[in-house]
């Protein structure tokens, strides 16, 4: 119930993705309008099932006071399904504070986990994503946590996406070791020792250039950094629709300079990547954006399945565990 035309994407998307055998789904909102939206697709189906939910979070509930108050919310049903065993993960396009609040509490931190981080996927020039971690689930953080985030993210890349050793960044106001903050310089040094392949410090220019494929940083800094990107690709995509619109001369120039743009735009779709994981919770938790569509929901879906497919959860625990201090390689 978390978009802004729901429950339509999200019935669409459970379709497409019960169609395409990712995941068998549960949809958990008000019983009677769910069913009427699936009966319009033809019916839940053998892989779609709904649990109902009273109540709904909107984007402008308080996170804690949402949690609080509405107990029978479909986001907290959710993640009391995922709590209780009987599903495995949630994917929610609703108010990310109080999804991640509601998770944090329902479904608690891993061991070993001090800080769940939220991440998120960009494409780069190479042709190949990279994931910022953390985008916004702690504005305020200690070294040791992004040293967690370093290893989290690199187990979610390595799993999602394929890569054997995921090059990791450390986010920082230039590429020399000493430069930054207090922060990042003492992450640095917890972060150089971890079992991953550290690539050092990084720019900002680095998250879509391809030079590291995953880069760490907190979570006020990486949130800043993903609304400028939003906008940014807003920008260039409205700008590039209005060149190709008046600039044109020809019938097979516009061909040729449309279909470059759709490649364009597919390649920075956020659509495509589905939502962005709660790393270091027990289950699996996706929040996608809340203009999600159909599509996007799908690929939420798919994402959620892989995580757990990949048992990431408990290769996040057992690598924590194997760098208890943080400073030395197993």
């Amino acid at each position: 119930m978390g978009t802004d035309a729901a429950p339509v994407p999200e019935v669409e998307g459970a379709i497409l993705a019960a169609r395409e055998r990712l995941a068998d789904v549960v949809l958990v909102g008000p019983e009677s309008t769910l069913r009427r939206e699936l009966t319009r697709h033809g019916g839940p189906g053998r892989h779609i099932e709904i649990v109902h939910a009273s109540e709904s979070v909107t984007m402008a509930d308080a996170a804690a006071k949402s949690f609080r108050q509405k107990r029978d919310s479909s986001l907290r049903v959710s993640a009391r399904l995922v709590s209780e065993g009987k599903a495995d993960g949630m994917v929610s396009a609703g108010n990310t504070g109080a999804v991640m609040t509601t998770a944090k509490i329902v479904l608690g931190a891993l061991h070993g986990v001090d800080r769940p981080a939220l991440a998120a996927v960009f494409p780069t020039s190479k042709g190949k994503a990279a994931v910022l971690l953390d985008v916004g689930a702690n504005v305020d953080c200690k070294p040791h946590h992004l040293a967690q985030f370093a290893i989290m993210g690199e187990i979610y890349y390595r799993a999602i996406f394929g890569a054997e050793r995921p090059r990791v960044g450390l986010l920082s106001i230039g590429s020399e070791n000493h430069k930054g903050n207090e922060l990042t310089r003492e992450a640095f040094a917890l972060m150089k020792d971890l079992p991953v392949h550290f690539a050092g410090n990084v720019e900002g220019r680095d998250l879509y250039n391809g030079r590291v494929d995953v880069i760490v940083c907190d979570g006020f800094i990486g949130n800043v950094a993903l609304k400028i990107s939003e906008g940014l690709i807003e920008t260039v995509s409205s700008l590039l629709k209005d060149s190709l619109s008046s600039n044109l001369s020809s019938k097979v120039g516009y061909v040729l300079s449309r279909k470059a743009f759709q490649h364009f735009k597919k390649r920075v779709d956020y659509s495509e990547y589905g939502g962005a994981p709660l790393l270091g919770v027990r289950g699996v938790c996706l929040i996608a954006h809340g203009s999600s569509n159909a599509k996007a929901i799908k690929n939420a879906v798919r994402v959620a399945a892989e995580f757990v497919n990949g048992r990431l959860n408990e290769k996040i625990e057992g690598e924590l565990a194997s760098a208890v201090t943080l400073g030395s390689r197993p």
